[in-house]
């Protein structure tokens, strides 16, 4: 089920699904350590007897953030119980806690006051595993505390008037026939059992009173520490007055950082804008304070491949901090490189995916394939961080990080894609592809290295370092690519080339939306009939034949896959997909057919988010409801560069005095005349 409602500050990351219930919880990184695993935190409603969890069918559900928020907007409905209940939720701007308001509506409109009680139920397995924790009721401070070894949480919960719960209980869980102490609130009542340990859940609660059309409010927090101490003193000052000042400067401060410039949205509509905005405050909650970018935290993926995407991958992340940049999130960024900085091996390069701690993740990529030692790389992810800081210090004008990062993470990585080349070709030798199932020498990696190595010679000319060897083997490499890469019979590039042993290639002509890194990263101009060709073939091929539309990834992807007929669905539809169509159009746009068609492209994403603006990484390509994980950080990224791609491209739609022919997006219009003034150019703009 998809998180529908992420909320984070950079060291405490929660997650609800799309019935409002609290499934991921991550502390003290985003992405690690996830003490709820996707287990259900639940939320219940007693009354005249009945107690409703609001996971379960008769509640009517609208999930939605306040505007320009990270602050949660939720009506709840159930007709039969006569309740409304309106949901907000905030995770404090610097400290984890989360700070949660719930107002109960009594919907009768005659009759007796009548009692109701409000159930919070939690279900934590502290470092991911339930066994040896331990769940208590601590009287001082009328909460209950969940901990083991150096990891607390402290959830607590009052009504006006009251200064903790009315009820309470903790037990075990997954014990015989015990299938949790949520049960025990199923009758109204809660046994008051003090504390437990192994697996443990706990349940507090609150008595109310509600009149018919009456209304009454409960404010409850959790919060997560080290340490005991830290997790009563978090507590404390909630309990005694910062609750309501927490939740104003954590919904002020959002406000402020997503509407930080003065952008004019000409052309978007209302909507668009709306999510481009949710796309940056959702990028935000999946970084680390650290520095990791990580690509999704939900952690129902694991039920299909026992595994999870609360990884950094190099290329997301790079990918994610250019789109940040391109919106002026700097500080960021720059993070996030010197978390690059630290993960970069001895000899230059990259791992497949990395913790958010910086330790080295889980990989299927082999070290030993075709009875032959390989490197288990993707080397688009090491030659995109080069690309993507050249863009970071030319946008953020911060010298002072080339100064930083250049000995440790430029130069060793620019000097592993100079190696990692055939000498006779002068093409990368084979690696992963973008979509880690193939081995070979792919579109994609050869553009990107070809803008890696041009990304490090800027940086090594501006450091005073020697840069003609990275311009001369990039030069060479566009040229063998160009020769090696298109097909003549098929008139348009192949996204991958195979060396037989007889010295020839062996061309994959499948269709594959990766080919459009060759017109992504600078390799083919956008104009370059070849270019158009290729990309024309490629986005109309792979859209999708159904009432949802989209384009998949690649001509018979498997992955997820709903629909079993390959020429009305040749994969399932990926948003990314989408806007690198949408981002194709604006690049070779030159009048307004193309501008409006990646608008259409911008509308139909948003038309198929879910109500809270969260992007999933894939669709249904019959239901269009959201498969794999949502939300996907690298959507959210793709969405947000297309905005400001389509700003810069409608407002700057003007000729170079030089060259006569249209410009592009302005931070790659700009750094291209940078390029040439710094290597002693004499190119020019006309207009700004």
């Amino acid at each position: 089920m998809p998180r529908d409602l992420p909320l984070g500050n950079g060291s405490l990351l929660v997650a609800f699904d799309r019935t409002y219930t609290l499934r991921d919880l991550y502390y003290p990184h985003v992405g690690q350590e996830n003490h709820l695993g996707g287990h259900k935190c639940r939320l219940g409603v007693w009354c005249d007897g009945v107690l409703s969890w609001t996971h379960h069918d008769g509640w009517q559900r609208e999930l939605r953030y306040r505007e320009n928020t990270l602050e949660t907007a939720v009506s709840l409905r159930h007709q039969a119980l006569g309740i409304t209940l309106l949901c907000s939720d905030v995770v404090d701007l610097r400290e984890p806690a989360l700070l949660r308001r719930f107002t109960l509506y009594d919907d009768r409109r005659e009759g007796a006051p009548r009692d109701v009680r409000l159930f919070l139920a939690h279900n934590f397995y502290l470092y991911g595993t339930e066994i040896g924790d331990t769940a208590l009721y601590h009287p001082d401070a009328r909460a209950i505390i969940h901990y083991k070894g150096h990891r607390y949480l402290l959830v607590t919960m009052r009504r006006r008037g009251s200064d903790g719960p009315d009820r309470f209980a903790v037990g075990a869980k997954h014990s015989g026939q015990v299938e949790g102490t949520f049960r025990d609130a199923e009758d109204g009542e809660l046994s008051g059992n003090p504390i437990a340990q192994g697996a443990v859940d706990s349940v507090c609660g609150v008595d109310l009173l509600l009149a018919p059309a009456e209304s009454t409010t409960v404010e409850a927090w959790l919060v997560a520490g080290l340490s005991l101490d830290e997790v009563l003193d978090r507590h404390r000052r909630i309990a005694g007055g910062a609750w309501a000042t927490m939740r104003r400067r954590t919904r002020d401060y959002w406000q402020t950082w997503v509407t930080k410039d003065d952008t004019l949205f000409a052309g978007l509509s209302p909507e668009i804008v709306t999510e481009y905005r949710r796309s940056l405050l959702v990028m935000r909650t999946q970084i680390d304070d650290g520095g990791a970018i990580v690509a999704a935290n939900d952690s129902d993926i694991t039920s299909a491949f026992r595994d999870t995407y609360s990884y950094v991958w190099p290329r997301d992340g790079a990918l994610i901090s250019y789109a940040l940049d391109l919106a002026g999130y700097h500080e960021l960024t720059l993070r996030f490189f010197r978390f690059c900085r630290r993960s970069l091996t001895h000899d230059g390069w990259l791992q497949h995916k990395y913790n958010p701690d910086g330790s080295v993740a889980s990989s299927w990529l082999p070290y030993y394939a075709a009875s032959e030692r390989t490197l288990p790389i993707q080397e688009d992810e090491t030659a995109l961080i080069l690309w993507a800081l050249w863009q970071h210090l030319f946008l953020s004008r911060n010298l002072e990080a080339l100064a930083e990062l250049y000995d440790d993470l430029v130069r060793p990585a620019a000097q592993f894609l100079l190696r990692y080349r055939d000498a006779s070709t002068g093409l990368p030798l084979p690696s992963w592809d973008i979509w880690e199932e193939r081995y070979g020498i792919h579109a994609w990696t050869i553009a990107s290295v070809y803008a890696g190595l041009r990304a490090a010679a800027h940086m090594a000319h501006a450091f005073g370092d020697d840069s003609a060897a990275y311009l001369e083997a990039a030069e060479n490499m566009r040229l063998a690519a160009i020769d090696a890469l298109w097909d003549e019979d098929a008139g348009r590039f192949v996204r991958t080339i195979v060396p037989r042993g007889d010295g020839t290639l062996e061309r994959d002509r499948t269709l594959d939306c990766s080919i459009y890194g060759l017109v992504r990263f600078g390799l083919v101009e956008p104009h370059d009939p070849r270019a158009v060709a290729t990309l024309e073939a490629t986005f109309n091929g792979l859209s999708v034949d159904t009432e949802i539309g989209g384009i998949a990834r690649y001509a018979g992807d498997t992955y997820h896959r709903r629909n079993g007929d390959p020429t009305r669905v040749p994969g399932n539809p990926w948003f990314i997909c989408a806007l690198w169509r949408a981002q194709w159009e604006l690049l070779r746009a030159r009048d307004e057919r193309h501008m409006a068609a990646a608008a259409e492209i911008m509308t139909w994403v948003v038309g198929h988010a879910a109500r809270s603006g969260v992007l999933a990484e894939q669709l249904d390509p019959e239901s269009g409801g959201p498969l794999s994980v949502s939300p996907l950080t690298w959507s959210h990224a793709e969405f947000a560069t297309t905005v400001v791609t389509y700003l810069d491209r409608s407002s700057t739609l003007t000729r170079c005095e030089l060259c006569e022919r249209p410009t592009y997006m302005r931070e790659q219009r700009l750094i291209q005349h940078l390029h040439a003034s710094s290597l002693g150019g004499e190119h020019r703009l006309s207009a700004e």
